[in-house]
């Protein structure tokens, strides 16, 4: 993922609710949402390597992983989806997960990591050195940079979401999906310095990413009920934004143990 928002534990109906989008090179090849075969997985999957950017499970856990913009730290380590996977098919609650995780995070190519169980939310990087810190309730943002760094799409999207959760609704994701549709171009004086080029930072900076080569494959909202169920609905685009599908999945409750 390249950008989200989601509100931890503020909501009545949900526990959590996250809106985001997958930016991405259009050649790389991937599966759209689906129950996995082979994991007890609710998510898309990179068929490059193997793991997912956003997956929940039917133990009501969510992650989402994002990279980190910066061209001069090499991409070298094992792939950042991997990361989820890992989380969604182990044994282990987000906190425990959280400690083990702080100790290994430096073989991981550069990432940001959100994981979700149903009494724990964390915040996990690497760059520029490894850390963990549990989430307080509320609404929150990550893109690519560390959690919370007010980035001009990230900082609307976090408005928006928030605006959504005080006009009361609990079911019309619609408003969700036209933030993470907007494709408003960030001020100059408003737009961060990664590294990239002033043209390239300009371009990067709406929710919703049109282009040829690049841009925005997926956008996705999960909704994760106190209890544990919900629903995932994905959107997904190809070159130049062109909408080639959606896919809707509910999960149950868990029973109770």
């Amino acid at each position: 993922m390249c950008l989200i928002a989601f509100a931890w534990n503020c909501h009545p109906r949900w526990r959590l609710l996250l809106a985001g989008n997958r930016d991405e090179f259009h050649a790389r090849p991937s599966a759209p949402l689906a129950r996995w075969d082979d994991a007890p997985i609710v998510g898309g999957r990179d068929l490059e390597a193997g793991g997912t950017w956003l997956g929940v499970s039917d133990a009501g856990r969510c992650c989402v992983v994002t990279n980190v913009r910066d061209p001069r730290d090499p991409q070298v380590g094992s792939s950042r989806g991997l990361l989820a996977t890992d989380y969604l098919t182990g044994s282990a609650d987000a906190a425990g997960h959280a400690q083990h995780l702080s100790a290994v995070a430096g073989d991981y190519r550069p990432f940001n990591l959100l994981t979700f169980d149903r009494e724990a939310a964390f915040y996990l990087g690497n760059r520029p050195q490894p850390r963990a810190q549990p989430v307080a309730a509320g609404v929150h943002g990550l893109s690519n940079a560390d959690f919370n760094t007010p980035w001009p799409k990230t900082r609307i999207l976090m408005q928006r979401l928030q605006a959504w959760i005080d006009s009361g609704d609990e079911i019309d994701f619609s408003p969700l999906f036209e933030a993470l549709a907007d494709e408003q171009v960030a001020p100059d004086e408003q737009l961060p310095d990664t590294g990239v080029g002033l043209e390239r930072e300009r371009r990067l900076s709406s929710a919703f990413i049109r282009g040829e080569q690049y841009g925005t494959r997926a956008s996705t909202v999960v909704g994760i009920s106190h209890a544990g169920g919900g629903v995932i609905v994905e959107r997904r685009f190809g070159p130049s934004g062109r909408f080639v599908g959606q896919s809707m999945l509910r999960f149950a409750d868990p029973p109770l143990t």
